[in-house]
């Protein structure tokens, strides 16, 4: 990667994290406590603190900004709750001061310094660090119930034929994930460490739906009592439902309302029809649209009421990718050509609202639709390393989520288009239905 690519992925991280807090009155940035977001304020000190230790602390041995706020900024110094804190933390102007600050050192350093591998990878490293945090941001305004964001396009035009069905997959060797020995510092082959090393499996044949489960199909599960019916629940499943509530932040009130819950997380019923919230507004809900925003408990009870199962995360990525021993290695569905919008609901573009069907140019090799962008999917597999597994650079990047998460693949609607791709391995707990998660099933 040259220095044009990286200095023009630096900028759209700044400009994409600065509107989303630009965008919002000085009151807006003081959201409600909640467990699955940060205060913006706080997501953007801590994105561009991440450049200080991985890039000025450690190539160049240069102190902070400002040394007293360090613990403050990192993620694990300072308690969840604490970064509500106004004592602790600067106000708005203070922090984006800071914030562009770091971003023209940055610039400045990449402009003025050759280039070495572990350069680039740890420029690549701190970027798509902020990406992740641009997700967040996005998923914040959902929670809290803001504005969309400013890339927001709205419902895309109507898209061609449907498709449906189950996309038959051989029995064979795949290829899964990204190398991890000489490449560890790679221009262009970059990943985290859950991604690596590179292996090969075995996998028997399978059945994999071509389309990520909709919110008709969905509404089929909801209507038929699905949520009420223990027998369709595991016991972890069983046990989240009794302690889960819908909550909802009521406009103007600080305080949650709070109900059973009896279908996903944004739906009401609501003058005779289903609607979902879509950041402040509530729309009538797209029957051909993804579901999202359910658990993995959620997407396992559907399965059981189907008569159907999740995908274990070898053969969601072996769908998507089809990468075979000895062949050119795909790294999207359609192949190694970075995401668009024709291919991919990437970048708050869509945010999950068109048919599953739609972006037919971006299916797989075996013809599933979807496998990268609209809901990170759910599989069966636990968030486990890979035999040969190193640590990165950043020891946290993955090493905390082991053995409680479960994998989801593909990315959001809210995933920046540069991050993605189809090794990526991202851990959520299983109760979580705050992000843009959602599912698509298999044959028994």
């Amino acid at each position: 990667m040259d220095k044009a690519t990286l200095l023009n992925e630096l900028e759209l991280a700044r400009t994409r994290t600065g509107q989303l807090i630009t965008s919002l009155p000085p009151d807006k940035l003081d959201v409600p406590y909640h467990p699955g977001v940060n205060p913006p304020l706080w997501e953007m000190g801590h994105a561009a603190f991440f450049y200080e230790v991985f890039v000025f602390n450690l190539l160049d041995g240069t102190a902070s900004y400002d040394p007293s706020m360090d613990d403050l900024w990192d993620s694990f110094h300072v308690d969840h709750q604490d970064r509500w804190r106004k004592d602790l933390f600067p106000g708005r102007q203070a922090t984006l001061d800071y914030f562009h600050t770091i971003y023209d050192r940055m610039a400045e350093r990449i402009r003025a310094q050759s280039l070495t591998e572990q350069d680039v990878y740890l420029y690549r490293y701190a970027i798509y660090h902020q990406n992740m945090h641009i997700e967040s941001l996005i998923w914040c305004r959902q929670t809290v119930g803001y504005p969309a964001p400013p890339d927001y396009l709205g419902d895309r035009p109507a898209p061609g034929e449907p498709v449906s069905g189950d996309a038959e997959i051989p029995a064979g060797h795949w290829v899964m994930g990204m190398p991890g020995d000489s490449s560890h510092f790679a221009r262009e082959d970059f990943a985290f460490d859950a991604e690596k090393p590179r292996f090969e499996v075995e996998l028997p044949a399978f059945a994999i739906s071509r389309t990520l489960v909709s919110n008709k199909e969905f509404q089929a599960f909801v209507e038929d009592d699905g949520y009420r019916r223990p027998e369709l629940w595991s016991f972890g499943g069983r046990k989240w439902l009794a302690t889960e509530q819908d909550v909802r932040l009521v406009h103007g009130a600080r305080k949650p309302m709070l109900r059973a819950l009896h279908h996903p997380l944004y739906w009401r019923w609501h003058e005779g029809r289903w609607q979902e919230r879509v950041f402040d507004r509530w729309l009538a809900l797209v029957p051909e649209a993804p579901v999202a925003h359910v658990s993995y408990w959620e997407a396992e009870a559907y399965c059981t009421w189907a008569g159907r199962r999740l995908p274990t995360e070898y053969e969601w990525e072996a769908a998507a990718l089809g990468n075979r021993p000895g062949e050119s290695f795909r790294r999207y569905p359609w192949g190694n050509e970075r995401p668009d919008r024709a291919l991919a609901d990437l970048d708050a573009g869509a945010m999950a609202r068109n048919p599953v069907w739609d972006y037919s140019a971006g299916e797989s090799p075996f013809g599933c639709r979807q496998m990268i962008g609209s809901v990170w999917e759910w599989t069966s597999n636990e968030f486990l390393p890979y035999d040969g597994f190193k640590v990165d650079m950043y020891p946290f990047m993955s090493t905390l989520q082991f053995a409680t998460h479960k994998v989801t693949k593909g990315g959001s609607c809210a995933t920046s288009s540069n991050v993605i791709r189809g090794t990526y391995r991202q851990a959520y707990l299983p109760f979580r239905n705050d992000v843009y998660t959602g599912f698509r099933t298999c044959a028994i």
